[in-house]
């Protein structure tokens, strides 16, 4: 098929059509159908995806009129095709271009797709966006310009002699082709199909500028009457006998009156920058005046100068006597720095003398210092052997308090052994009594008190055993009371928080009977929500949430079940796209709504339509079968997010688990029963979650009065049961204080009768023990006491020696001590002569270091007045000739940047004139100048200066508007030449219009001719019929019959679609007012030559076309009947 025609339409949701396809043939296309079948909605939607405006397809006021009732959206997909060499840009779209034009209550776009995935670097070629807006209707273009014609589709083919001038083609010479037909005829069948078009390509740009660069390439025209006739169209130029809606008709489509309304708003601007240029050349009038005044100003104020030339030669005079009064202070200064820079030397000789004298006290002072050093050092030696005596000292003395420290504690050892002997003694003597006084009567004695004792030992055990058995049964009788009161206390507790968890919900259903929304969220959600109208310009499409807030269920008794299902999905909210989901986040961050979920999800998609295969294979409801929502994209949601489709809802239990596990259902996820319990299997794993207690009703609950009232009777009820566990727990709390005063009797018994037991039981021990002792004291020997007696006195005899060897050290340690005692003394009688030699070189070398300080004082004096009284002046002198000479150098370049020395010397000089006197004069010169100035706001340099800058921009203006006056008649010629031009070619087309419609004319013996009236805009035919032997003229078309005039309407068509180009035309009932016979010829007529020109045509026709005869270039279709 050639490049620029049209291979396929789809429509979805575009007026009466949910979905239409239909393809088209390469050559003749007839599109057949009742009235009501939607055949003009198809060319609507061909003016509507080239972009033309709704108020100009005469169908609706808005784009947004055209979307079907009841529908979102509305989508236009039209396939061109794009073959042969005058394909575009084929490396970027391929074969196939398709345009796609979106409709939507707000907005539409525009898409490019290809045919095929582009590569990355296609992808990249076409970038961009397009959104409907509408388009100024002033125009923007200034001068007038001949490649100003529209590129658009309908451009005659004798636009081209507004530049030539040359004559258009003799009658009879074949029509130009811009798009060969080179691409193979389609030989698939239409399609009409009810269910969504199947989208192919890739996106490949969205620019408007895109779309017109594809329109200018392929010359399509949707609004020029040639290329696309409507109803309306037709009506109002073909079916009209009106000569007016004639000419409008043929001016359209030769696109004069396009050109000719673009010259004459070339040529209203063109005045209007007229009126700008004079109004600008007028406005520099005043200046010139001004300018004239200044230059008079400047004639006045001549004389004026004369003061200030003298004024200015002063001044230069003044500056260089400045000059000269520092250089003759620079002299003076000079001879008195000579001065006192003659008094250095009598001050200085007397600095050296005492630096001499110094220097010779200082070598004295040295060799002092250096005996009093030594003296030190002997004095340090001396100090270090004082203390190694005393050090020694020290060790002696401690030397003997360690000594006699032994010594005491061998004595404190010896009078312990001493007694030790003493008491074995006295034992031995007591162990020989009582031998001597045992007799047989106490053995027996003590034998009859071991066995009372016994007796009354078992006596208590058996009276402790029988108290410790009742104080065991009082205490199990006491923790099984105890644990009883706990358990109460527990069932107490336990029905406490059931209590006020059951008032919780009874206040949340209260507060969701009052408000739904907070069910989904709590107070955070409306909180969410204000902030969400806050930022409500920010969001593209506002946000839909809480999801649950939006969804009804059919049934309250699935209710809990649903809830257990979606849970957290009901809080979710859905945004349009990625930024809206920022947006909402940012909203739910200032509201510290933490871990909102966002599901980003398109609006504009309708209802998901699920096919009974993927739903699963059992007669129990489902989830999405049980919920309703007003909005679609909450289903879907739904759908897509919480898989609603594929769970099952049962009533009971055991129901679940049949569904669940035994029939293995097809698409089936999971089961959830009517109170939450959750059933899935996974593989060869079956698991069941045991329901959620806490709740008895959904979120999605609407009875919610009958569930508050359910849970406050079951509140009563356990308050009621409450009542009686108190009153238990307090009968059972008396009888264990009972049992408590009870059992700390039985124990303080208890304890009495153990206590006497053990008396008992320690005096029958005792008196074992004494039995025991009186056998072994008949059989005890006193020859281990003599032992042990005689040992302890070979250990004194031991220590004994020992306490004298320390008594002949303790002697030593004395004689040690008194003879270091001696000689520390003497040694400290030897240092002392020392010490008086080492203070009397101390005190020569403090007599020397007293001269040092008096030489140096006397020097310090001297130094001080040669510092104060020669040196600060001299620096003072100093200091002044330098300032004198920068400030002569200061004002030498002063002088010198006011003028030359030589200029001065040539005025003069300034002998014989001092610095007083040329001020005094220079005042009085500006004194008179001031007065001479007074009378002039200005000076004469800034009106001069004031003048030339006048001058210069004057000069710029006059030659800008000189340019702005000879572009802008530039442009006038232009613009002539270019109305001479069109007023030609408009005569040109009116030829060649009526050359080709007495060539179709001709076909039938037929001749005419076609008069245009550009001045007055009307269209007149005239014909000759074969017939008339008389040759007359048939001025009015209206005297003919039907037939005849159709026919010379239909030529009249013919000859305009002959001087226009375009890859496709399209006509809407062009034979609605025809009668059979005229119809007949006007079909076959209209079919030879749409087949001879070779270009793609679209007949639409009410009426029955079985006179066409079918061929390999026309194909016919037939719509749909409308539905009732």
């Amino acid at each position: 098929m050639a490049a620029g025609t049209i291979s396929r339409i789809r429509l979805e949701n575009f007026m009466c059509h949910s979905s239409l396809h239909i393809e088209l043939g390469e050559h003749v296309n007839f599109i057949t159908g009742q009235n009501g079948s939607g055949k003009s909605a198809i060319l609507t939607a061909l003016c509507v995806a080239f972009g033309c405006r709704a108020k100009n397809t005469q169908r609706a006021a808005s784009l947004k009129d055209f979307i079907k009732t009841g529908c979102s959206y509305a989508s236009i997909l039209v396939d061109i095709n794009n073959h042969g060499e005058d394909a575009f840009k084929p490396e970027v779209f391929g074969n196939v271009i398709i345009l796609e034009r979106r409709i939507t209550e707000s907005s539409s776009s525009t898409v490019l797709k290809d045919q095929h995935d582009p590569a990355p670097a296609r992808r990249r070629a076409l970038k961009g966006s397009f959104t409907r807006r509408r388009c100024s209707s002033k125009p923007a273009l200034l001068l007038p310009r001949l490649d100003l014609l529209p590129a658009g589709a309908g451009r005659p083919r004798a636009a081209s002699l507004l530049q030539a001038g040359a004559a258009p083609p003799p009658p009879g010479s074949p029509p130009r082709r811009r798009c060969p037909s080179s691409a193979p005829r389609l030989e698939a069948p239409p399609r009409w199909c009810c269910s969504p078009a199947v989208l192919q390509g890739r996106k490949v740009a969205h620019r408007k500028d895109d779309l017109v660069e594809i329109i200018e390439h392929f010359n399509i025209d949707v609004e020029n009457p040639c290329v696309i006739m409507s109803q309306d169209k037709s009506r109002e130029f073909l079916h009209s006998g009106n000569d007016k809606d004639k000419f409008k008709f043929f001016f359209k489509a030769t696109l004069l009156q396009q050109v000719n309304d673009l010259l004459g708003s070339i040529r209203k601007n063109l005045n209007v920058v007229d009126s700008i240029v004079e109004e600008l050349e007028r406005s520099i009038m005043p200046v010139l005046k001004e300018l004239d005044d200044i230059q008079d100003k400047i004639k006045n104020m001549e004389h004026i100068e004369e003061i200030a030339h003298e004024i200015e030669n002063l001044k230069k005079k003044l500056a260089w006597a400045w000059v000269y009064d520092v250089d003759k202070k620079i002299g003076e200064q000079t001879e008195k720095l000579e001065k006192l820079r003659e008094r250095i030397p009598a001050c200085q000789e007397r600095i050296d003398r005492n630096t001499a004298i110094i220097e010779e006290v200082r070598k004295e002072f040295i060799v002092k210092k250096e005996n009093v050093r030594s003296f030190l050092e002997k004095t340090q030696e001396v100090r270090r052997m004082k203390e190694k005596m005393q050090h020694d000292i020290h060790e002696a003395v401690k030397l003997k308090m360690d000594l006699e420290k032994e010594h005491a504690r061998g004595m404190q050892v010896l009078n312990k052994m001493n007694t030790r002997v003493r008491r074995l003694e006295v034992q031995v003597h007591e162990f020989q009594l009582k031998r001597m006084q045992q007799t047989q009567a106490e053995v027996f004695q003590v034998e009859d008190s071991i066995w009372e004792l016994q007796q009354e030992i078992n006596s208590a055990n058996l009276c402790a055993t029988r108290l410790s058995e009742e104080e065991k049964k009082l205490s199990e009788e006491l923790q099984d009371i105890i644990k009883s009161i706990s358990d109460i206390g527990k069932e107490i507790d336990e029905d406490g928080r059931r209590i006020n968890h059951l008032k919780s919900q009874i206040e949340d259903l209260r507060r969701r009977q009052h408000d739904k929304l907070t069910a989904f969220g709590g107070d955070r959600v409306q909180s969410l929500y204000r902030s969400i109208e806050r930022h409500h310009s920010r969001f593209k499409c506002p946000p839909i949430g809480p999801i649950g807030y939006h969804v009804q269920l059919a049934s309250d008794c699935w209710s809990l079940a649903v809830d257990c299902a979606l849970g957290r999905l009901l809080d979710a909210f859905i945004v349009s796209c990625h930024k809206d989901s920022l947006i909402l986040r940012e909203c739910a961050k200032e509201v510290k709504y933490h871990n909102l979920q966002i599901i980003i999800y398109d609006f504009a998609k309708p209802r998901l339509d699920i096919p009974n295969h993927l739903l699963p294979s059992t007669t129990h409801p489902t989830i999405l079968s049980v919920i309703h929502s007003k909005n679609p994209t909450i289903l879907n949601v739904l759908v897509d997010q919480g898989h609603t489709e594929r769970q099952v809802l049962v009533q009971d239990y055991e129901v679940g688990k049949s569904v669940a596990f035994d029939k293995r259902i097809r698409n089936l996820k999971e089961v959830y029963t009517s109170d939450g319990c959750k059933m899935f299997c996974r593989g060869s794993v079956e698991t069941i979650l045991p329901p959620n207690r806490k709740w008895r009703a959904g979120r999605l609950c609407t009875s919610l009065g009958e569930k508050i009232i359910e849970i406050e009777n079951e509140t009563a009820e356990i308050k009621k049961i409450n009542s009686e566990r108190w009153d238990l727990k307090g009968k059972l709390v008396i009888d264990r204080d009972n049992i408590n005063s009870k059992l700390r009797t039985l124990k303080r018994k208890r304890e009495d009768e153990e206590q006497h037991l053990e008396r008992k039981k320690v005096q029958l021990d005792d008196t074992k023990k004494i039995s025991i002792a009186n056998k072994h004291d008949t059989a005890v020997d006193t020859s281990e006491l003599e032992a042990e007696m005689m040992q302890v006195k070979e250990d004194i005899g031991n220590k004994e020696l020992v306490l004298e060897k320390i008594n002949l050290k303790l002697t030593d340690a004395l004689r040690e001590e008194n003879d270091k005692r001696a000689s520390y003394k003497n040694f400290i009688g030897s240092a002392h002569a020392e010490m008086g030699s080492i203070s009397d070189a101390e005190h020569e070398l403090q007599l020397v270091e007293e001269k040092i300080n008096d030489a140096q004082q006397d020097k310090a004096h001297y130094e001080g007045v040669m510092e104060r009284k020669v040196l600060a002046p001299i620096k003072m002198a100093e200091s002044e000739l330098t300032d004198l000479q920068q400030l002569h150098q200061e004002y030498f370049e002063k002088a010198s940047r006011i003028c030359a020395e030589k200029e001065v010397e040539a005025l003069g000089g300034v002998g014989g004139s001092t610095l007083e006197q040329l001020s005094d004069r220079i005042n009085k010169l500006n004194q008179k100048f001031q007065q001479e100035s007074r009378r002039y706001t200005e000076t004469i340099d800034d009106l001069r200066a004031l003048h030339d800058k006048k001058g210069r921009k004057i000069l710029r203006k006059q030659q800008m508007y000189a340019g702005f006056r000879g572009k802008l008649n530039a442009c006038q010629k232009a613009l002539d030449l270019r109305w001479r031009k069109f007023q030609r070619n408009a005569g040109l087309l009116k030829r060649q219009l009526t050359w080709l419609f007495n060539e179709h004319l001709g076909k039938k013996g037929i001749s005419g001719h076609i008069n245009v009236d550009y001045k007055n805009e009307v269209l007149s035919v005239d014909l000759t019929m074969p017939q008339d032997a008389s040759r007359d003229t048939v001025r009015d078309t209206r005297g003919l019959s039907g037939g005849e005039r159709s026919f010379s309407t239909l030529c009249f068509t013919l000859a305009l679609h002959g001087m226009t180009e375009a890859p496709f035309r399209a006509m809407d009932e062009f034979d609605v007012f025809m009668d059979a016979v005229s119809r007949k010829i006007s079909l076959d007529t209209l079919v030879d030559f749409a087949v001879a020109q070779g270009s793609q045509w679209i007949f639409i026709t009410p009426h029955d076309i079985s006179m066409v005869k079918a061929g390999d270039r026309i194909k016919k279709q037939q719509m749909a009947a409308p539905r009732g």
